[in-house]
């Protein structure tokens, strides 16, 4: 007998963006593996078991839920945000891919979330409202010159780009460089929104231009919004600002 695994977006931190399909797998589960602070987001009952574990440990922890759902148990990994981006989903499939046979025969489900690109976007407008991509500037799973590729071919095709993991203690530099490649191909005046902790206690959105921006002023917590010449901000004078992305790009707007 197999069991179920569900893979759980939490969302970005505001209860309230947390969907009713997210709770009731929450609801239907066992046991809980997840990065510490997402798991510890979880109210669980008296017969739930939280596994927290640390950061940059996916594979273990998909392999441990893997183990349990194929005992017959009912799992949850939850991940913050969307858990198919930039977290646990892929993890899980990629465990399942390179595991045991038995693995593939378990239940898998994946249960959306609001990611933090989503939360940000809402909070002021529209800026991802064409066509965008997004990025991660973490250089633990591909090497930099992929990332910083993936930045000038963004750029070109202007896209919005919303920018995931943009600094840390370990990497103070690629969000300064990543800046500095955007400047050579985008006009200065493109609007970047920093969006700090969107959707907890502590959230702050911020904005400026792409030749004021300063990466020091972002941090792990922080996505970030870089727009392109189609993205404007409208100043409503004591309302908070809105940015949005032209729907359309009329013949000749690229040359």
């Amino acid at each position: 007998m197999t069991g179920m695994l569900y893979v759980i977006g939490l969302g970005p931190g505001d209860e309230g963006q947390v969907t009713p399909e997210a709770r009731e797998a929450i609801a239907a589960a066992s046991h809980f593996f997840g990065y510490k602070p997402y798991v510890a987001r979880l109210d669980l009952r008296n017969d739930q078991i939280a596994v927290p574990s640390d950061n940059r440990e996916e594979l273990d922890r998909a392999s441990a839920a893997l183990t349990l759902a194929a005992e017959g148990k009912t799992v949850a990994v939850v991940s913050g945000g969307d858990p198919g981006i930039f977290a646990m989903a892929s993890a899980v499939c990629e465990a399942i891919d390179e595991g045991p046979e038995a693995w593939k025969s378990v239940d898998l489900r994946v249960v959306p979330g609001i990611t933090a690109m989503l939360a940000l976007a809402a909070k002021i407008g529209a800026p991802l409202g064409g066509d965008f991509c997004t990025i991660s500037l973490s250089d633990n799973l591909k090497p930099w010159e992929t990332i910083e590729k993936r930045l000038r071919l963004a750029a070109e095709g202007e896209f919005a780009i919303a920018i995931y993991n943009p600094i840390s203690k370990a990497r103070p530099w690629q969000l300064g460089k990543a800046f500095n490649i955007l400047r050579e191909i985008l006009p200065k005046e493109i609007p970047v929104i920093y969006g700090h902790s969107v959707g907890r206690e502590n959230e702050k959105i911020d904005i400026t231009t792409l030749g004021e921006a300063v990466a020091e002023d972002a941090n792990m917590s922080t996505c970030l919004v870089v727009g392109s010449r189609f993205t404007r901000v409208i100043d409503r004078r004591d309302r908070p600002f809105l940015a949005y992305t032209l729907r359309h790009v009329r013949e000749g707007q690229n040359d």
